[in-house]
């Protein structure tokens, strides 16, 4: 038995399959997942993200510890802001990607993924120790995240008026706290949406509301496909400890200025910006018969070879769609190989799909 979220009696009510994902019984879908994707796309759909680490970082030196342990710079933050980042090892290499929210000078939330939670906090003490600050984990509060084109309207029939008014006018990639909710209008779909924190002992009082209102549960699968369509980095697949962000379409999550600020992993991605970058992530669009999986080959002609990291059919666009790791002076076109076969493919920049738009 696996690890289970506020939510897992809800799931099973629901009829959803459950699967393992990183150790936790988690919901693959409730029925159909291609609907459930549609649903996202279409209206509005709510996903149990509870399996997610928050942590919280209390004191005078949070700041300063955050300028050290990550490779996008918070000195952009105000409070009420996030920011997307990696957290590197001494190699270049990503030990996690996360969001951090100043909430005050002295105090940072962090959303860490649920399949590293344990390495990352491990790593984050271990770098803290000659900073003064107090690093809590909260497995005290729940997460879900509502997502789609009509959640604008939804939030209105589980919100009250004046507090719904107050998310509705968030900018994204800001946040706001309602007593003891935190409420960020982020998310992992390519729609407009929130991610909401809030107390674990709320999470069946909220998760009926949320059905009332039409906003539909979504599993795991759906979720892989509306990220990918997106064109968002799956840790594991996309990146890891053995490729930095320079390798992974993340470059604009580095921020190397001011010069004399001294992240982990500096070094390694400044000699490789020098060197030059020897293989990129694309995006890739299938143009002939078959679904492209997770690490076939990416044939380049007369110019070597790549990887598919992350593979799959997109239930918007009909076809299939991928993400790969090739050589950085890849053209316009490739062959991936599905069974023994080269089968033609159209080499593009993520992301494949925007708030419902098709974006090649």
């Amino acid at each position: 038995m696996g690890k289970r979220t506020p939510f897992y009696d809800l799931h099973l009510k629901a009829h959803a399959k459950i699967v393992d994902f990183a150790g936790w019984d988690m919901p693959l879908h409730y029925g159909s997942q291609i609907q459930e994707h549609h649903q996202v796309r279409q209206a509005a759909g709510v996903f149990d993200v509870s399996h997610m680490g928050i942590v919280d970082l209390h004191g005078t030196e949070a700041g300063a510890f955050l300028r050290r342990l990550l490779a996008n710079n918070i000195d952009r933050l105000v409070e009420g802001k996030a920011l997307y980042t990696c957290m590197l090892n001494e190699n270049g290499g990503v030990i996690d990607d996360l969001i951090v929210y100043k909430i005050t000078n002295d105090f940072y939330r962090l959303v860490i993924n649920a399949g590293t939670r344990e390495k990352d906090i491990t790593w984050m003490q271990q770098h803290a120790a000659s900073f003064k600050l107090e690093m809590k984990e909260r497995t005290d509060l729940a997460m879900l995240a509502i997502q789609g084109p009509a959640i604008q309207e939804k939030i209105t029939r589980f919100m009250p008026k004046e507090q719904a008014v107050v998310l509705q006018t968030l900018k994204p990639f800001t946040f706001t706290m309602l007593d003891d909710w935190f409420i960020a209008r982020t998310g992992y779909t390519g729609e407009d949406g929130y991610e909401m924190i809030f107390p674990a002992k709320e999470a069946d009082k909220l998760w009926r509301a949320l059905l009332a209102a039409g906003i539909l549960p979504c599993g795991l699968g759906a979720r892989d496909t509306l990220r990918l369509e997106a064109g968002l980095n799956l840790y594991g697949s996309d990146m890891d400890e053995t490729v930095s962000p320079l390798e992974s379409n993340l470059a604009w999550t580095v921020v190397l200025e001011p010069q004399d600020r001294i992240f982990i992993g500096r070094d390694a991605l400044e000699r490789q910006t020098q060197q030059g970058i020897k293989r990129r992530l694309v995006g890739l669009v299938l143009e002939g018969p078959g679904v492209i999986r997770n690490h076939q080959k990416v044939i380049i002609k007369e110019d070597g070879e790549g990887e598919v990291t992350s593979g799959g059919y997109s239930p918007t666009l009909e076809k299939s769609i991928a993400l790969a790791r090739v050589p950085a002076d890849i053209g316009a076109a490739c062959f991936v190989e599905i069974r023994q076969k080269e089968v033609p493919a159209r080499v593009i920049k993520p992301p494949f799909v925007k708030q419902g738009k098709k974006m090649f």
